[in-house]
């Protein structure tokens, strides 16, 4: 692949990337092993939607993220795991070993009857055997749905059944912090409710006890006895399905990105390499789960695609101490470091102490990923981490976009903080008005739309392609909404401004309104519930309640606590609202439609300036609800 190493040369390629799309993408796919090439590089439209990538082609991801790689660097390091348990040991694996473990367990999913189109849900912690489990679903032809473990059974139940799993990938147990979440529990209480699900495999990662239904459930190592480790990976489809990946919508049911093989192949390989500079044999962490889109895509798949070194980390960055992410770095020589502006918000809360004892010599480039980065945590990043020797790439992209779209390239654009920078060659960003025309020009504002495809970009969502369409392509014909706000500033650099639709990000993850609302609407004294995001120094955007009850309600606070438990059972503790207001009305039009914009005003505290409620249904709400906010 071409890795862009100069300022001069990103211009150039950039250019030639949007004038000769097809062919450029077709010199960054030469440097795959291909089963069948091409027939076509591109087919398109912005209407149905459809996208067609190197169509004809037939290939294995898993061949470009191992079994290429084993005569080069078979005993290099794939995988480096760090355990949540500062007293245990880390674990690492070759290539040859992970190729190895990959063929095993992908033999003893298809002993078990999984077959190439099935779905298998993976359910685990931030463990080797994930990486593993993705990877031999990848290399039988099934197509993976990963799920955070930090989900409630309520919420893993809904995407099993949305995309009719066959198996249940699990663990018996898994800690975070001192915290020990049954996960073999959770899954139990999911499968009450998934009749797809024909069998469970329970990874043994705590040895704690667990019930295990006879003719369902199998312990992991029982999967592998006597299973061959000689595999021949089966020959997709450059459009057929490799992953299915559940979001957050604006609605309560959550969509299930899929994925396809060969785009996303070359586009997370492509954009893993010359975001980060990837060079030989450097060390890369990054501090996601696998349950999220920056797991897929820079944890497992694109690392591994580029012959990578990448850290899983099972812990969080404050257990034992808020210097474990250093101590990670120290331990391990880490050159190349992703996290989310919310854990350097959190950390820069402790100060600055801890660097005194941390050797971060070996860094040499950093990354944030999730939500845009304030001006205050990019500057002590740069100072404390990066020792003001490493560049920071602010990474703008999501679930829908399989890999970074706009980002600084390390040690190649010049750097702005809290600025995303420029586009990837292959990426034509614009920003449009509420008419839907180009905004020209630059220190300009608007919304964030990409008017041409690139290929690592979802194909649709699983057996719901037209809330596909309405979701993305509707509000702007002929292009992609992504639903976020953006300004490009005098130089032409982009800064995301926060979402334009119903979705709150909370410390990176992307939450529906709709889906908080619905968990919250199942309480007995609960009517009715309208959720907004307001500004929270640690995660970026907290989650603001208004929730109207039945009756008159004694303890307060009481409710309070009984919603955000319904929450954490019905999605997970990470959806929890931070503020709860119980209201006697919700601004209201005539129609019906819950004026969201003047519940935000009072959310962020803003309340001088409400703009016209003279539509309201009854504009006096507006003042109650103003007189007793949080």
């Amino acid at each position: 692949m071409n890795q862009i190493t100069s300022f001069e040369q990103y211009k150039k390629e950039y250019v030639r990337s949007v004038q000769q799309s097809e062919t450029f993408w077709s010199e960054v796919a030469e440097s795959f092993l291909w089963r069948k090439k091409w027939d076509k590089v591109l087919d398109w439209n912005f209407t149905e939607p459809k996208v067609k990538w190197f169509d004809g082609a037939q290939c294995n991801i898993t061949e470009n993220c191992l079994d290429r790689h084993l005569e080069t660097r078979g005993n290099q390091i794939a995988i480096i795991w760090e355990p949540n348990n500062p007293n245990e040991n880390f674990r690492t694996l070759t290539y040859r070993e992970l190729h190895t473990e990959i063929c095993r367990f992908a033999n003893a999913l298809k002993n078990l009857g999984v077959n190439r189109g099935d779905r298998v849900c993976i359910y685990l912690p931030m463990v080797p055997e994930a990486a593993v489990a993705m990877l031999a679903c990848a290399r039988i032809g099934a197509v993976h749905s990963v799920v955070f473990a930090g989900f409630s059974s309520s919420s893993l139940a809904d995407r099993i059944n949305d995309s009719a799993c066959k198996i249940l990938l699990t663990a018996d147990a898994v800690y975070r912090g001192e915290k020990e979440i049954d996960l073999k529990k959770i899954a139990d209480d999911a499968m009450l409710q998934t009749p797809s699900i024909e069998k469970c495999i329970v990874l043994n990662h705590r040895n704690s006890a667990v019930e295990m239904k006879t003719g369902r459930d199998i312990f992991w190592n029982d999967a592998l006895e006597n299973i061959s480790n000689g595999n021949e990976a089966e020959s997709m489809n450059a459009e057929d399905p490799l992953f299915i990946l559940y979001t957050s919508g604006s609605t309560g049911k959550p969509k299930g990105v899929l994925h396809t093989t060969a785009g996303y192949m070359v586009y997370s390989a492509y954009t893993f390499l010359n975001v980060f500079n990837y060079k030989e044999k450097e060390i890369f962490f990054c501090t996601a789960d696998v349950g999220w889109v920056t797991g897929h895509s820079y944890i497992v798949y694109g690392p591994l695609l580029n012959g990578a070194t990448t850290v899983m980390f099972e812990g969080v960055p404050t257990h034992p101490d808020h210097g474990k992410f250093w101590d990670i770095i120290d331990k391990h020589s880490v050159n190349i470091f992703y996290t989310a502006p919310t854990a350097i918000r959190s950390l820069q809360t402790y100060g600055e102490e801890i660097f005194k004892t941390k050797n971060l010599s070996s860094l040499r480039v950093l990354g944030t990923v999730g939500e845009p980065i304030n001006e205050e945590a990019w500057h002590w990043y740069h100072k404390n981490v990066g020792k003001e020797n490493c560049d920071i790439v602010d990474t703008w992209w999501q679930t829908e976009t399989g890999g970074v779209l706009i980002s600084p390239i390390a040690n190649v654009t010049p750097l702005k903080p809290a600025f995303a920078t420029l586009p990837l060659p292959g990426v034509q960003p614009v920003l449009l008005n509420e008419k839907g025309e180009e905004i020209e020009g630059n220190n300009v504002e608007g919304n964030l739309c990409i008017k041409f495809p690139w290929p690592g970009m979802a194909r649709t969502l699983y057996g719901a392609h037209e809330r596909f369409r309405q979701t993305y392509f509707s509000n702007y014909h002929g292009y992609y909404f992504t639903g976020d706000g953006c300004r490009r500033d005098e130089n032409g650099y982009y800064r995301i401004t926060g979402r334009v639709d119903d979705v709150i990000n909370v410390s990176g993850h992307r939450i529906g309104t709709g889906e908080v609302e619905d968990a919250i609407d199942v309480h007995e004294h609960v009517i009715e519930t309208a959720v907004v995001g307001f500004p929270h120094d640690i995660k970026g955007q907290g989650i603001y309640a208004f929730v109207i009850c039945g009756k008159k309600i004694e303890n307060e606070e009481a409710l309070r606590n009984e919603i955000k438990k319904h929450v954490t059972e019905r999605i997970g503790a990470f959806a929890r609202p931070d503020k709860i207001q119980i209201v006697s009305g919700l601004p209201k039009t005539r129609s019906g439609k819950i004026m969201r914009r003047i519940l935000r005003k009072i959310a962020e505290g803003d309340t001088s300036n409400l703009g016209d409620t003279t539509t309201l249904l009854d504009p006096s709400v507006v003042e109650q609800i103003k007189a007793g906010a949080l």
